[in-house]
């Protein structure tokens, strides 16, 4: 008599193409989802393939790709190719992309017309947009026309001048009204909430007094998922990282070590040999 083995039930994200309910129910069910920025063909599809739940097309790029200081001068222009390089190449990760400042504050209507431009030219999946319960208008308008919506809430880079720095967001008297946010970006129909840079204690009150996932950057291990910059994940750039970065490789080391050797070889005329001749 042969015994059976127990095969443990699939899980939420076990899918072939990750959708907004695919990260309701992981919530639901208790289960983390991950979430990685990528502004590029060649790391979407690695990211991907690697299981990355969603993929990020931050305004971020300002700071990673573009060569800005901040975020704030990024255009939609600038990320709509971004956009649809990521989107091309994910073929299982959720595409979620940034509104960037300026293309979504003066109007719902606005909004609704920047979303719509990254969905249809850039093939995302989902817009992100920074604010807090103000924004409730705009988020219901975009869903409304069928765009699903992640707000940020929490610190909020666009907003960093307002807010006086880098400073972390939720502390104290703060932490109520961040959850009176987070409740009324739901109830306008948001289907994620990104929390960024506010004490883990205030990011759990916030996960649990809402039925939508939380994706947290700086913002403990409470919630449903996490998002990093994948530069900084990876030790791509250098200097001061972030507290809440966990760096898994040193990139900037080995390109460094690489692109070295590849100068000394050309300058040795080591490189090209005969082998990489016609």
């Amino acid at each position: 008599m042969t015994q059976e083995t127990t095969r443990p039930e699939p899980g939420a994200l076990d899918v072939r193409r990750v959708r907004t309910h695919h990260l309701r129910e992981a919530k639901r069910r208790g289960e983390k989802f991950t979430m990685l920025t990528s502004y590029d063909a060649l790391t979407a599809a690695i990211f991907d393939a690697a299981g990355v739940d969603t993929l990020l097309v931050g305004d971020s790029a300002g700071n990673n790709v573009l060569g800005y200081a901040t975020t704030l001068p990024v255009t939609v222009d600038e990320l709509l190719p971004l956009c649809r390089a990521v989107s091309g190449a994910a073929e299982r990760a959720f595409v979620v992309v940034d509104l960037p400042f300026g293309s979504y504050e003066a109007s719902p209507e606005q909004a609704v017309a920047t979303a719509v431009r990254f969905l249809k030219e850039g093939g995302a999946h989902a817009v992100k947009l920074e604010g807090g319960a103000w924004f409730a208008p705009h988020v219901r308008a975009m869903v409304q026309a069928g765009v699903p919506v992640v707000a940020h809430l929490g610190f909020t880079p666009q907003s960093e001048h307002a807010l006086g720095g880098y400073r972390v967001q939720g502390r104290g008297d703060a932490a109520q009204a961040l959850v009176e946010d987070a409740r009324a970006l739901e109830a306008a129909g948001a289907f994620c909430l990104v929390l960024e840079m506010v004490p883990a204690e205030t990011a759990r009150a916030v996960d649990a007094a809402v039925d939508v996932p939380t994706v947290g950057i700086g913002a403990g291990p409470g919630t449903t998922g996490q998002v990093l910059v994948w530069q900084d994940m990876l030790g791509l750039r250098r200097g001061r990282m972030p507290r809440f970065v966990q760096q898994y490789a040193d990139l900037h080391g080995v390109v460094a070590d690489a692109v070295g050797r590849y100068v000394q070889d050309v300058r040795t005329g080591t490189f090209p040999g005969p082998e990489h001749s016609f």
